[in-house]
């Protein structure tokens, strides 16, 4: 695992992040999913927010930029293998390129947080909270 930081409990936050991939597929591919807005086209803020948790929650748990490109490059492909999917195994659902679109906008602002702070924040939660050195 020498791709995932090195936590106290890898398997953890490894198995949290494959959970919410699933939890992905499964909601995107529902008949009729939950909306959370009545709004026409909220559904691509809805895929931004996914994948912008997704992308960052990867920038936490993977180690270094280049765990990070090929995490991000899985959840690039995994929005579009979705939209292709419900293009041709649902009958409710169809595909949508803007909701690619806004699953990579998602993704790329997920990855920024690398360049930010907020890049070791669940790696130093692990390790004993927020004090300052």
């Amino acid at each position: 695992m020498a791709a995932v930081r090195a936590f106290r409990w890898p398997w953890l936050w490894l198995g949290l992040w494959w959970l919410g991939i699933v939890v992905l597929i499964y909601v995107c591919m529902m008949p009729h999913p939950p909306q959370l807005s009545d709004l026409p086209d909220s559904d691509k803020a809805e895929h931004f927010i996914a994948y912008l948790l997704l992308a960052a929650a990867a920038v936490q748990i993977y180690a270094g930029p280049r765990a990070w490109r090929w995490a991000a490059l899985g959840l690039l492909a995994l929005g579009v293998g979705i939209e292709f999917a419900q293009g041709a195994w649902t009958t409710t659902r169809s595909a949508d390129p803007l909701d690619a679109v806004a699953d990579a906008l998602g993704v790329a602002a997920g990855m920024a947080t690398a360049a930010t702070p907020w890049r070791d924040l669940l790696w130093r939660l692990e390790r004993g909270g927020l004090r300052r050195r």
